[in-house]
């Protein structure tokens, strides 16, 4: 498979990832009081607040923006630089670290795809080179 494919596949199950994180959790109770305004001005419970930064406050946007952006890097023939599986893949198992086994297990596969991708388009650079 190519690099460009990889990263394509890689920037496509983040967005998954970020999409099932956010239909897992939509059904979560704090919405109605996130949505009243209660954030605002330290006005939620301590725990509410704690809850949010986890789900619509935390990574889930991000990685659909980036997955949006590899995915569109791959569709475009070009691969990210080599650090950003490998960042991706480390931030994963910190954080299973932390909280042991959890949806984190599955930003492996980005990485994987990410660190896979950048091996294979240094073999394509130096066989075209060749």
């Amino acid at each position: 498979m190519r690099a460009a494919t990889l990263t394509r596949w890689a920037g496509w199950s983040m967005v998954g990832i970020g999409v099932l994180h956010t239909a897992f959790f939509l059904p979560h109770p704090y919405w109605r009081s996130w949505l009243s305004g209660d954030l605002w001005g330290g006005g939620g419970d301590p725990e509410s607040v704690a809850v949010f930064w986890a789900l619509p406050g935390g990574f889930v946007v991000v990685l659909v923006v980036l997955g949006l952006l590899v995915a569109r890097l791959g569709r475009g023939g070009q691969t990210v630089p080599g650090y950003t599986g490998w960042v991706l893949g480390a931030w994963a198992l910190v954080c299973v670290l932390l909280i042991g086994p959890s949806g984190f297990l599955l930003g492996l596969v980005p990485a994987g795809l990410l660190v896979t991708a950048t091996m294979r388009a240094r073999r394509e650079s130096a066989a075209e080179r060749e």
